[in-house]
């Protein structure tokens, strides 16, 4: 007869446990992030790949035939219409006049409230308010300031003796206009990361500065902006991004007009999927701007790189 202690079997439920800990302890990184992999995969990955694979497609939502496969057709013929490459040149127009105001009055904004002043906190909690707000919503106020006959805008120009502008409604002007909304918006993002790497700044350099008789201007040239061009290469490439595919406030204010006058990718892109209903040439105009995308901040990035070995 087989007689099995108890002492045996409580042994052998501890290896195991024991075994399982072991087992668990060495995959614990990966079963962490499983959940994380299968989100990215779920969220990010598969819309890509699917968004690739119908840009081959001819898909008409407004018509009852299945999709059928077409190759390239839908590149070739975004590729030739004139519409397409005015909302390239429109893209390129608004995003790198922004970036460049942004970029500029960022740095300056950031250095004018790191100095140590009263009210100096209540001033970067204002300022930072147009970041926060939502962009409907600023897109309607902007909407009243440009409004050509009551607006507040016209008003001040027509107090400093100047003609009224259009705004808005005139082809040349709507750019700028635009320009002006996303920087009173977004100029507070890039103040915000400058000012995070002023606080990390060493001050030895500028106490050897003042020893030297060195102005603000030289320490801000011979010191500062080096020390910050990697803070500075990050803000414009986060900014550059999401510049590039503006939409909300463009299509709230103007929706592309006038005469497409500020009709960029992202709108150009709205009109294809939700007015004509075709999401083929959609997708393979999201491919083209994510491909748009990849080849201005690729190099970017590889410049950051290059920042970091020299420092």
């Amino acid at each position: 007869m087989l007689i099995v202690h108890r002492h045996d079997i409580v042994g052998h439920s501890k290896r195991e446990r024991l075994v399982l800990r072991i087992m668990f302890e060495k995959r614990e990184k990966i079963i962490y992030t499983i959940p994380v992999v299968l989100f990215i995969f779920v969220m990010v990955i598969f819309p890509i790949i699917y968004t690739v694979k119908m840009s081959f497609y001819d898909w008409d939502m407004s018509s009852t035939s299945v999709p059928s496969w077409i190759g390239l057709e839908n590149y070739v013929s975004l590729l030739s219409d004139s519409r397409f490459w005015n909302s390239v040149w429109v893209t390129a127009y608004f995003s790198f006049s922004a970036l460049f105001i942004e970029t500029i009055l960022g740095i300056a904004i950031a250095l004018l409230l790191n100095r140590k002043m009263k009210g100096s906190n209540f001033v970067k909690a204002i300022f930072l308010l147009p970041m926060v707000a939502t962009p409907v919503a600023i897109a309607l106020v902007w909407l009243l300031i440009f409004e050509p006959s009551i607006g507040i805008a016209n008003e001040l120009l027509n107090n400093l003796g100047i003609d009224p502008l259009k705004w808005l409604s005139s082809p040349s002007e709507v750019i700028p206009s635009l320009v002006i909304i996303d920087v009173w918006q977004w100029t507070p993002m890039v103040t915000l990361i400058v000012m995070a790497g002023l606080t990390t700044l060493p001050k030895d350099p500028y106490e050897s500065a003042d020893v030297d008789g060195a102005t603000n201007w030289q320490k801000f040239i011979y010191i500062t902006l080096p020390l910050l061009k990697q803070t500075i290469a990050v803000a414009v490439i986060l900014r550059l991004v999401d510049v590039l595919k503006a939409f909300d406030i463009i299509y709230t204010t103007t929706q592309g007009g006038p005469s497409y006058a500020s009709e960029t990718l992202s709108i150009y892109g709205y009109v294809i999927s939700f007015q004509f209903f075709k999401l083929g040439m959609a997708s393979s105009l999201i491919v083209i701007i994510f491909a748009f995308i990849l080849l201005i901040t690729l190099p970017l990035l590889w410049i950051r790189k290059r920042m970091e070995v020299y420092v």
